[in-house]
């Protein structure tokens, strides 16, 4: 039986690592959607005639209904079977993708981008879910690292792709080139990918997958609408106060149903919780900062978009190297989880410590910046998702991949938001291509250009200060839990 206990178990899947090779390739056709659409948002203005409000529903049809069923997939995955929900996340996201590569109009691409997202929700979660269930223990840390590092590589080559694509091809081919990975991927996941799932049949938690889906959608909605709404506007107040009701009740639910999807007896265990807490400041930081690197290597340092891209690229290049070759996990096996965590994101922090003093004196700051930020994750984000997926219970595996991925999206969603409003509170004018173009002389536009690079800094700063405080905190918590354990063992 796949889902019980025995020999296999401890081994490890025969084929573990050429199924783990599978899965990465499913997980990729997702992280490369994460970022490939931004380099064509001035092509879908143009030929589909769409305003800013159409492209961020374009953007944001996709991650917010990705991010408000990370829980609930993760559930069902556990529940009627990891192989069939990732087997269904590639049939969607294929056919999304196929939609959105034909569209005609912008309603007909935001509703194929939100199937994409309850595609890249199920992808997601059984990804990582089926890591834990066919590695041995030992190896775990490897292969999550390896898993870590697609994700990177996605983000790297996400715009490298994009860009390429619409040198070539019309806009829709973004989406179409997904359609044979998500082929080829499928193939290999039927043939290869053993099944797996919760044995205990739990009664599915309806009322709590609705719970969540909401309160987690509205929550992200509110994050991403404060700096465009602002705030205090009425809109984002309400979706907030939406968020924060549901998701009480989801609690309060959560708290009294028999067969809970979450159980949030999870959050008592200091691993658990001082994993969580890392992930939601490692990506605050990483995503914010990265958000305005972004602007200043384009606003400030001149470059294209392309061109922007591949001088990102070597903050991936480092992460998959370390994870690849297995020197992260190598290190963290010496290290142990609390140390390597705390390690890694005082790197990150030093790195975006040096790209906020040194940027404005050329890229070779920036490139220093961006090889410690990608050596601190490949130490930290491996170790923080072990931590936390070993701290549930293995017939959970998915949830806890859910709890995962939805903390990274709140954390992302959060850091853009969070440091682009230091940002604003530092430079008055709308955007840096705004200001320049209002300014009347030389002298002036040195000002507007010399202001924004100060507020870009600050908000580095924050960043930085928030990963160092995440890491931290996640150490602390994670000692205090294997202090206790070995504790408990020897009494």
């Amino acid at each position: 039986m796949p889902n019980s206990p025995g020999p296999q178990a401890l081994q490890g899947h025969p084929q573990r690592w050429i199924v783990l090779g599978v899965i990465c390739l499913a997980q990729l056709t997702v992280l490369l959607d994460n970022t490939v659409l931004n380099v064509a948002i001035p092509s879908l203005t143009r030929e589909l005639d769409a305003s800013t409000a159409d492209i961020q529903w374009m953007i944001n049809a996709y991650s917010l209904v990705q991010s408000g069923l990370l829980l609930t997939a993760g559930s069902a995955a556990d529940r009627y079977g990891r192989k069939k929900m990732l087997i269904a996340g590639l049939v969607l996201f294929g056919a999304g993708s196929l939609i959105a590569g034909l569209a005609q109009s912008t309603g007909q691409l935001i509703a194929a981008r939100a199937g994409m997202g309850v595609g890249g929700a199920l992808l997601i979660t059984t990804t990582l879910a089926v890591v834990m269930q066919i590695f041995a223990p030992e190896e775990q840390p490897r292969a999550i690292g390896i898993w870590a590092a697609v994700n990177a590589l996605g983000f790297a080559t996400g715009p490298l792709l994009g860009g390429f694509m619409l040198n070539h091809f019309w806009w829709g081919a973004i989406f179409l080139i997904n359609l044979p990975v998500a082929a080829l991927a499928l193939t290999a996941v039927v043939v290869l990918v053993p099944e797996s799932k919760n044995p205990r049949g739990d009664r599915p938690d309806l009322l709590g997958a609705l719970l969540s889906t909401v309160g987690m959608a509205a929550l992200v909605y509110a994050i991403i609408s404060g700096p465009a709404h602002g705030w205090t506007s009425g809109r984002v107040l309400l979706t907030a106060a939406v968020a924060v009701v549901v998701l009480g009740a989801f609690a309060y639910w959560e708290n009294r149903v028999p067969y809970p999807m979450l159980d949030l007896d999870f959050f008592r265990d200091r691993r658990f919780t001082g994993a969580v807490t890392g992930v939601v400041l490692i990506t605050f930081g990483m995503a914010g900062s990265l958000f305005l690197l972004t602007q200043h290597l384009q606003f400030v340092l001149g470059y294209g978009p392309l061109e922007a891209g591949v001088r990102t690229a070597p903050l991936a290049l480092a992460i998959v190297a370390l994870n690849f070759s297995g020197l992260a996990a190598k290190w963290t096996a010496r290290l142990g989880a609390p140390l390597a965590i705390g390690l890694g994101m005082v790197l990150m922090s030093a790195g975006l410590v040096s790209i906020a003093v040194l940027a404005a004196g050329g890229y070779a700051g920036t490139l220093l910046g961006l090889v410690l930020i990608g050596a601190g994750a490949a130490l930290a984000n491996p170790a923080m998702a072990h931590a936390i997926m070993s701290a549930i219970p293995p017939e959970k595996a998915g949830v806890g991949a859910g709890v995962n991925g939805t903390l990274g999206e709140f954390g992302n969603g959060l850091g853009v938001a969070v440091l682009g409003a230091v940002l604003s509170s530092r430079f008055a004018a709308v955007s840096l291509p705004v200001g320049l173009a209002a300014a009347t002389s030389a002298a002036e536009r040195q000002r507007v250009t010399d202001s924004f690079s100060a507020g870009l800094e600050v908000s580095q700063l924050v960043g930085a200060g928030a990963v160092l405080t995440g890491g931290l905190l996640a150490a602390a918590l994670l000692w205090r839990a294997e202090r206790a354990d070995s504790e408990l063992v020897a009494a």
